[in-house]
């Protein structure tokens, strides 16, 4: 049985099926800056998350009829801005590595990040590789499991899996070495 979730903003929702661009209007300013850092982890580029979320607000008042209610209105918005911004690094030619015998014998070591500076943190995701980048941003910050990044970037579970593990090593690295730590 499917249950409709009861969205906070179902009256300013539906005046966007009628059409009205008031509403679609307020709606782009409660959701725009939540959808934009989602975009901008993805994308990394300002510019070009930008672009990616005009594209994505006017897609979603495009299919706004398909909006059912089954989730929230800020997780189906999500999806699309999420699936906007893969679709901008499919045009960079973005490649995820599949696992192999040698990948798959890298240890996976919890990070440790209680400690570490958030802005250098960020700085460092910024630095990781589209691919990496990605992945780290879909499964630890969008909270999207394996299998649903599997489905979304069109790569194996496995392939998911390693570039996670290499995004975590590569931050390390990235973080190893520098005035990051807060001594308290």
């Amino acid at each position: 049985m499917n249950t409709l979730y009861k969205n906070i903003h179902q009256e300013i929702i539906d005046q966007c099926r009628e059409g009205s661009q008031k509403a679609q209007f307020q709606l782009y300013k409660l959701y725009y800056k939540a959808m934009y850092s989602v975009c901008l982890r993805i994308v990394n580029d300002s510019m070009e998350a930008e672009d990616v979320m005009q594209e994505a607000f006017l897609s979603a008042f495009n299919k706004i009829e398909s909006y059912k209610g089954e989730v929230s209105f800020g997780a189906w918005l999500k999806r699309i801005v999420v699936n906007r911004s893969l679709d901008c690094l499919k045009k960079r030619k973005v490649k995820f590595e599949e696992v192999n015998e040698r990948t798959a014998q890298i240890a996976d070591y919890q990070m440790e990040t209680r400690d570490i500076d958030a802005e250098a943190l960020k700085r460092a995701i910024q630095k990781l590789s589209d691919g990496y980048r990605v992945v780290l941003s879909l499964y630890l910050i969008e909270g999207y499991d394996h299998e649903e990044i599997s489905q979304i970037l069109g790569i194996s579970n496995s392939a998911s899996r390693t570039q996670l593990l290499r995004a975590k090593n590569k931050l390390r690295e990235l973080l190893k070495g520098t005035e990051i730590f807060s001594y308290n």
